[in-house]
């Protein structure tokens, strides 16, 4: 099970790199326009540079702006074109006719993440499209009511039993739990907000234990 960090705050990201658990980047539109202004392609190269400076050749999902299927497709090659990072994934949301580019995309050896999938049915048409990484969005599926390590459990399942190459990311992390119980289900990853890298770390029984351990030996050495 692995940990990308979904951020493109250049700061928090390092934070991560230096402690060396991250297994990728994801970033979105959203999650980039938190940052100051700046040049998006200069921002995205020093995310890049920070995967150099760590020597961490890790997965760096970075999507699309754009709604109309040709300038999807335009910004696609250009990521590729200007970013020219072997482990650089195009980011796809999926529709219908986003299926039709994520197989041309797959076709010519880019790696897709289809992503903003919501549903069962979604996840495995992106998989059969030939996607390499299937963004299932845990926050927003339990905001209209549904279970969402229901879709993850189910989806994992027919991706194990059809013998799919497709891994499930899962994202949208509202609460500490929410990464718990992606795991449990069957995500092979969960991208998560650095807010929450702390908390993964952090048990008042620990503080505890530790805070026992040197009172303990400090008077046993006085």
């Amino acid at each position: 099970m692995k940990i990308f960090i979904d951020s493109a705050n250049l700061e928090a990201i390092e934070d991560a790199l230096k402690r060396g658990f991250p297994s990728g980047i994801t970033t979105n539109p959203s999650i980039l326009a938190k940052e100051p202004k700046t040049d998006f392609k200069k921002h995205i190269h020093k995310i890049i540079d920070l995967c150099g400076k760590y020597k961490r050749a890790i997965p760096i999902s970075v999507e699309v702006f754009a709604k109309e299927i040709d300038a999807i497709e335009r910004q696609a090659y250009e990521f590729l074109e200007e970013f020219k990072y072997e482990h650089l994934s195009v980011k796809v949301p999926i529709g219908w006719d986003e299926l039709t580019l994520i197989k041309k995309l797959v076709d010519k050896k880019v790696i897709v993440n289809c992503t903003c999938c919501m549903s069962f049915n979604q996840a495995i048409m992106a998989a059969n499209a030939g996607a390499a990484y299937i963004s299932i969005f845990s926050g927003r599926i339990r905001d209209i009511g549904c279970d969402a390590n229901t879709v993850i459990r189910e989806v994992h399942q027919a991706l194990k039993e059809f013998h799919s190459p497709a891994q499930i990311i899962v994202g949208s992390i509202r609460h500490i739990n929410d990464i718990n119980e992606a795991i449990k289900a069957g995500a092979d990853i969960v991208t998560v907000p650095p807010q929450f890298f702390k908390q993964l770390c952090s048990h008042p029984k620990t503080d505890e234990a530790v805070n026992q351990f040197v009172s303990d030996f400090s008077k046993w050495i006085s």
